[in-house]
C-alpha cells in the first residue's frame, strides 16, 4: 500500500528534495508551506510537519490536527530544545526528528510509526468485526464459557512478545520487530532492563537518564514513559507503582521470534546479556 504523506514545510530547499526523495521511497507526498494549508488538509497517512513555519507555531498546528485526527505526526525542526520535544509529544505528536537528518532515518521513522498505526487499526478492526457479529447472531460469544472452578483459580498469563534491548548496538526489538527510539527513550529502557521487577523511583530515573543535578519540568519523565509504552505496542511492559516509581514487568513464558544471537536474562524473556549493566 503506498503511504500517502503531508508535508507542512515553508522553506522551499528542503521541501523540495524531502518531495523528491520520499517519492523515490514510493510515497505520495502533499506539499504545503503554512500552518493555515496544512490544517486544511488532507492529512494522508502521515503528517511530515515543521514547527518553524511564518503564519503559526507547529506545536500549534499539531494541538490542531490531533483534536479532530490521529493520524501519525513525525515533527521536522532545527529546534533541539528538550523542552519543545516534551511539549510536541505530549500534545500527540508519534515521533520528533531533529535537522539535519538523513533521508534513510527519516524513512524508517516513518515506517515504524505507520506499522504501529496499522496494528493499532487492525486490532481495532477486528474488534469491531467480533461485536458486531455477536449482535448480529446471539448465538455467537465473545466471552468463552465459563471454565469448572478448580481450572478458574487462577487465570493463565498473557502472552507477551519478547523484548530484545541491545546496548551495545543502541537496537531494540519487540518480538522480532525493530522498534525505533530516541537516544533518552532507550536509555530509559535500558536502566529498566538492568533489574526487570526492580522498581526505579522517579529520582533514580532522572539521576541515570538525565542529569543529578536536572531541574526541567517533572513532566519529562511521564511523557518519556508513556511514548515508551505506545511504541513498545503494549503499556504493560512498563508498570507505575504510584508514589513510588516505574519498572519493567516479568512476564513469564518462552520467547519466540528473538532475533538470533540474543540470549536473554532468566526471567525476563528476550532482554539480552548486552542490556545488563
Amino acid at each position: 500500500m503506498t503511504v500517502r504523506a503531508l508535508l507542512i514545510e515553508d522553506d522551499d530547499t528542503i521541501a523540495e528534495p524531502l518531495v523528491e526523495g520520499l517519492g523515490r521511497y514510493g510515497l505520495m507526498v502533499g506539499h504545503v508551506g503554512t500552518g493555515a494549508a496544512g490544517l486544511e488538509g488532507p492529512y494522508g497517512d502521515i503528517v511530515l510537519l515543521d514547527l518553524g513555519l511564518p503564519d503559526m507555531d507547529g506545536i500549534d498546528v499539531c494541538r490542531r490536527i490531533r483534536q479532530v485526527s490521529d493520524v501519525p505526526i513525525i515533527m521536522l525542526t532545527a529546534r533541539g530544545e528538550e523542552a519543545d520535544r516534551v511539549l510536541g509529544l505530549e500534545l500527540g505528536a508519534d515521533d520528533y526528528l531533529a535537522k539535519p537528518f538523513s533521508m534513510r532515518e527519516l524513512i524508517a521513522r516513518i515506517r515504524a510509526v505507520t506499522r504501529r498505526t496499522q496494528r493499532t487499526a487492525t486490532a481495532t478492526a477486528t474488534a469491531t468485526t467480533t461485536a458486531t457479529a455477536t449482535a448480529a447472531d446471539p448465538t455467537l460469544t465473545a466471552t468463552p464459557p465459563a471454565a469448572p472452578a478448580s481450572a478458574a483459580v487462577q487465570p493463565p498469563p498473557r502472552e507477551q512478545e519478547p523484548l530484545v534491548v541491545d546496548r551495545r548496538t543502541h537496537q531494540v526489538w519487540v518480538g522480532g520487530t525493530p522498534v525505533t527510539l530516541t537516544p533518552k527513550e532507550f536509555e530509559l529502557l535500558a536502566l529498566l532492563t538492568e533489574d526487570p521487577g526492580a522498581v526505579y523511583s522517579r529520582q533514580q530515573i532522572l539521576d541515570r537518564v538525565w542529569d543529578p543535578h536536572f531541574h526541567g519540568p517533572t513532566k519529562t519523565l511521564d511523557v518519556h514513559v508513556a511514548t515508551l509504552r505506545r511504541k513498545l505496542g503494549d503499556p504493560a511492559w512498563i508498570q507505575t507503582l504510584r508514589g513510588v516509581g516505574f519498572r519493567l514487568a516479568v512476564h513469564p513464558g518462552v520467547p519466540s521470534g528473538v532475533p538470533s544471537g540474543m540470549p536473554g536474562i532468566p526471567g525476563m524473556p528476550g532482554v539480552p546479556e548486552a542490556a545488563r549493566p
